[in-house]
């Protein structure tokens, strides 16, 4: 079995729904926290983290849905359906755009491959809630990665997660380091917030409208994906974004993941375009003059 995949729910949202929910069917006597039951998709945030930007499109529970997108493809447009025995069929909650797990397979430290992309591996694409979850729940947590691998979330406009890619070129990402322990509650909120459009301000308007060129070419948001690499002594999270000539924007972008992932002001980030990685071969190499000061 491949070192991304688990039998087990690694989430600490639905790990948390369930245990709640058992206490509550057992007749136990707490009534100061409930929670929708998995087959029920919630609308609100979960209360455990009061400042997470809420989200117009994203529930933080689990539908009973297969999660299958070739099942739910007639689906998607309409909510729900009906199938040939009459029998309605779960109620499908689409997201803005189609996303794709990533996963760059474990090296030896110190070990570098020649061809970056070689070691890039498809895991999944889905685009509703439903078929989030039940990807996301047999995903090992970054926490029981051996170093040095990765996790790469992009959407599907991106052809492969690599700073050549057409609509990555003009971009860069902001660099987060994390101390050990921390990274599994940082990079599921972050996950979240990304396919949740909780970055939904930083798109042009046209976007957000679900616009589209005078040609018919569809226009992708700003944010491109997101990352996190798992090494020896950290473990780096990354937020790729579309155009890296727009301060304000990516100030913006700041903003919100220091939101998102209740990150204190004193949390270190640093900004690097993709053309300096191409340049000097590096995704976090950062010289001590270019550095992004505190905000």
């Amino acid at each position: 079995m491949a070192g991304y995949f688990s039998n087990h729910s690694q989430s600490r949202f639905l790990a948390n729904s369930q245990g709640m929910n058992a206490t509550s069917a057992s007749g136990g006597g707490s009534t100061t926290a409930t929670t929708n039951a998995p087959s029920q998709p919630s609308t609100t945030t979960p209360s455990r983290a009061p400042n997470r930007v809420p989200s117009r499109h994203f529930s933080t529970s689990l539908s009973n849905s297969s999660g299958d997108e070739k099942t739910h493809s007639k689906e998607k447009s309409t909510g729900s359906g009906t199938s040939s025995n009459g029998v309605l069929a779960p109620t499908v909650h689409p997201l803005r755009n189609t996303w794709v797990f990533w996963f760059r397979q474990h090296r030896a430290p110190g070990n570098k491959i020649t061809n970056y992309e070689e070691g890039i591996k498809k895991i999944s694409a889905f685009s509703s809630v439903e078929s989030f979850w039940s990807l996301w729940t047999h995903l090992n947590p970054p926490s029981s990665l051996l170093p040095t691998t990765d996790y790469l979330l992009f959407h599907s406009g991106i052809r492969r997660p690599v700073w050549e890619d057409p609509l990555n070129l003009s971009g860069g990402k902001w660099i987060i380091r994390l101390k050990k322990g921390v990274a599994d509650r940082l990079w599921e909120d972050l996950v979240l917030a990304v396919i949740g459009d909780q970055f939904d301000e930083c798109n042009p308007t046209s976007v957000s409208n679900g616009g589209s060129t005078d040609g018919g070419e569809e226009i992708w948001p700003e944010i491109c994906g997101c990352t996190i690499s798992v090494r020896q002594n950290e473990d780096i999270i990354t937020v790729w974004n579309k155009v890296e000539s727009d301060a304000k924007v990516k100030e913006k972008i700041s903003s919100i993941i220091r939101k998102a992932l209740s990150l204190s002001p004193t949390t270190t980030m640093e900004y690097k375009s993709n053309n300096d990685s191409m340049q000097d071969k590096s995704s976090f190499r950062i010289p001590a003059a270019d550095r992004t000061p505190l905000s």
